[in-house]
């Protein structure tokens, strides 16, 4: 069935798209799937991720140290903070929630010392402050912290367990896959979730190993592209590169995912934060604050809630910007946004200040183009004809939204 979903990109696809558009909905291995004309992709029908989902995750700054009070807190400080009417809506548990062992009838249980009220209320409590509640598998026989049954083998019962528990997101990982198929292992959960009744975003977490852009389209609505980043300028940079080869596959229902994110943790600058966050919005990265938002600094607060710069990340046109050019470390990056808009980023990977250079030539705009310049850190305007110019300092990034006059 590979070959089935590769073709999805391939020569042979013309005629797979042109009688999907036709049909507006086909049925591939039981999977409901649409056709995205403008793109000619086949993405996962369930009617989530348009554009790229935006929340919190317990694993980068917790790791196994999780349990319910720091759950319900964390969905507080969503909104409190404010982040939660900026669209940050998927509070999601990770990795070590549940028991060793499932119970006498096979199910998935919510581990007593740390989860004592389950699941359920856990979701009723989230549901209740107007965010969603996600959850976290693993498609082998053990979840990577070994702690907790993965779902191999259990794939419909679990995702009727969590479609119980009015769950609204799954992160799926690839540990313990006794190297069983892969894409196989990823499509029953796929259809298990369609089939449990209730509408679940499906995040693949397989790590990029088998190249899941040119497959995981019809799965799920996202797919990791690259291993688990760590809270670091070198981790970030080689998940932004792993990641930007993968554009053209990426669109409304289905996203490159280049993993989490670090901002707040402390392992960086606030200017590698501030690219970092610049980067992963205009790659129409999932945006899935690490840091422990109950505790959150003014400084990273304001990195997150840039409303403008999630504006680009959420873009109904839903093009993921690119590398466009390099000059050693100086990069452009850059993408189309609805109404003729361009999103553009100049990075500065260097170790010292150093002026970059776009082109509007190399951005999709007329080399004689006048546009206005939205300067969306500074939130400040200006205008440039045929190409624009910006010192940047060390690690650090401007990004702009240029509007043709």
């Amino acid at each position: 069935m590979a070959g089935q979903r590769r073709a999805v990109h391939g020569p042979t696809a013309v005629a797979v798209i042109w009688v999907a558009l036709m049909l507006l909905e086909v049925s591939v291995d039981g999977r409901r799937l649409a056709a995205e004309a403008s793109r000619g992709r086949l993405v996962l029908d369930n009617g989530l991720g348009r554009t790229p989902p935006m929340g919190w995750n317990s694993w980068n700054h917790f790791q196994c140290s999780i349990d319910e009070k720091l759950i319900r807190e964390t969905a507080d400080s969503m909104v409190s903070t404010g982040l939660s009417s900026l669209g940050y809506k998927y509070i999601n548990i990770d990795d070590c929630w549940g028991e060793s062992n499932r119970d006498s009838q096979g199910n998935l249980v919510p581990k007593a010392s740390t989860f004592p009220s389950g699941i359920k209320s856990l979701a009723d409590y989230v549901h209740g402050k107007g965010l969603k509640l996600g959850i976290y598998s693993d498609a082998g026989t053990q979840t990577c912290s070994k702690t907790m049954p993965g779902s191999l083998g259990h794939e419909e019962q679990d995702a009727n367990t969590f479609a119980s528990w009015e769950v609204d997101y799954l992160k799926y990982d690839n540990c313990n896959n006794q190297n069983a198929n892969l894409k196989g292992r990823y499509k029953n959960m796929s259809q298990a979730l369609l089939n449990s009744g209730r509408t679940i975003f499906f995040s693949l977490c397989e790590w990029g190993q088998e190249d899941p852009a040119t497959w995981a389209g019809s799965v799920g609505n996202s797919w990791r592209t690259t291993g688990d980043i760590n809270d670091s300028w070198d981790s970030m940079t080689s998940r932004a590169d792993l990641n930007d080869i993968w554009a053209s596959y990426a669109g409304p229902g289905g996203w490159n995912d280049p993993d989490m994110l670090e901002v707040g943790n402390g392992g960086m600058t606030i200017e590698e934060y501030r690219s970092h966050f610049s980067i992963w919005a205009l790659a129409k990265a999932p945006l899935l604050i690490g840091c422990d938002v109950r505790f959150i600094s003014n400084e990273t607060l304001a990195i997150l809630s840039n409303s403008e710069v999630i504006a680009v990340n959420q873009d109904k046109l839903g093009v993921q910007g690119k590398k466009v050019k390099s000059n050693g470390n100086l990069e452009v990056w850059a993408g189309p946004l609805s109404g003729g808009k361009v999103a553009v980023v100049l990075w500065n990977r260097g170790s010292s200040q150093a002026s970059i250079t776009v082109d509007f030539a190399d951005i999709g705009l007329n080399s004689s183009s006048v546009v206005g310049a939205r300067d969306l850190w500074k939130r400040s305007n200006t205008s440039a004809k045929g190409k624009l110019t910006a010192t940047t300092a060390s690690h650090a990034s401007k990004m702009y939204v240029l509007t043709p006059k």
